[in-house]
């Protein structure tokens, strides 16, 4: 589709200033003559870009020139309306006037088809997606903690430089200064993650706990064949495995959804005979190691831990510590 790759060619000039004809085809995958055609095509519909000559020469998008939503069409702006960000993060981003631009353009599309073809097309006056589709990313009871500012961190980003962060640590009481290889940006359950690598490996940066970053001269240097979407997958996976440490227990029948959305893919409910404890079901949970069980203290008489022996012994070490400590002096 053409103006998707008319789109992908403004992105990547925006990335950075100069571009040779030769890596624009080979990231677009077109050839040559297709590449300097969509640079003449830009160029018309008024986007400042424009082919140098000589041996420094390349393709050119002049200094402060960005995205104009205009010059998009009403299926790629949908897809904008329905990119997973809500109000706030595109307001992070950027993206907030280009979305209103969005909508009140596919709404006057809308309404022209409407008007012209409302005999011959009944379903013409249906509302779009993002009418019937509404994205929140924040979680529940999620308070606003992330200080980095979100567009000025990806707009760094685009220039695929290395980053020096100041970045602390669950449980540091203090920054560390690192030198990282980042990849993008993730937002996951109403939070911002810095996917990078560090010292040639994954990792991932939470921002509400990144205290600076400064971009720096020298190229970025992520390790070959990796994407944002293959890395983060990689980390996802590896964060969400439930672990091959399984904890038997009885949960009250009227908890198993509150269990189901705290335990997520580490509960696996067991049908059971309910006659034989009624009210209750048998559940396994997967935990990485035997300190995890901890978290089953939240679910307070609505669980009993059943085996293994030690997971038990463990639950009831640290019940009889909270006991102790919430005890009258």
């Amino acid at each position: 589709m053409k103006s998707a790759r008319l789109l992908s060619l403004l992105l990547l000039l925006q990335t950075r200033q100069c571009w040779t004809t030769p890596e624009l085809a080979e990231r677009l995958e077109v050839s040559r003559r297709t590449v300097l055609r969509d640079v003449e095509a830009l160029s018309t519909a008024g986007v400042p870009v424009y082919a140098e000559r000589g041996r420094h020469g390349g393709i050119l998008l002049l200094p402060g020139a960005r995205l104009n939503a205009s010059q998009l069409e009403p299926a790629e702006l949908e897809a904008l309306s329905l990119a997973g960000l809500d109000g706030a993060q595109q307001e992070q981003l950027g993206l907030a006037t280009a979305h209103a631009m969005a909508e009140r353009k596919i709404a006057a599309r809308r309404a022209a088809v409407s008007g012209s073809e409302s005999s011959a097309r009944p379903w013409s006056a249906a509302p779009g997606l993002a009418d019937l589709v509404l994205v929140d990313n924040a979680g529940w009871l999620a308070a606003e903690s992330s200080t980095t500012d979100v567009a000025a961190l990806a707009l760094e980003l685009r220039a695929r430089t290395r980053l020096s962060i100041r970045y602390r640590s669950s449980g540091a009481a203090r920054a560390s200064r690192r030198t990282v290889d980042p990849y993008g940006l993730v937002s996951k359950a109403g939070r911002w993650y810095l996917v990078a690598d560090s010292r040639g490996e994954a990792r991932l940066f939470a921002l509400d706990r990144l205290v600076a970053f400064k971009a720096l001269p020298e190229p970025v240097q992520t390790r070959s064949g990796e994407t944002l979407r293959s890395v983060w997958v990689a980390l996802r996976d590896g964060t969400e495995t439930p672990g091959e440490f399984v904890v038997t227990a009885w949960v009250r029948e009227d908890r198993v959804d509150l269990a189901r959305r705290i335990l997520g893919v580490r509960l696996e409910v067991t049908e059971t005979d309910k006659e034989s404890r009624p009210g209750w079901r048998i559940v396994t949970i997967r935990y990485p190691e035997l300190e995890a069980v901890r978290q089953l203290l939240q679910f307070g008489d609505h669980l009993e831990v059943v085996a293994p022996p030690e997971a038990r012994a463990r639950v009831a070490e640290l019940a009889a510590d909270l006991l102790h400590r919430h005890s009258a002096s």
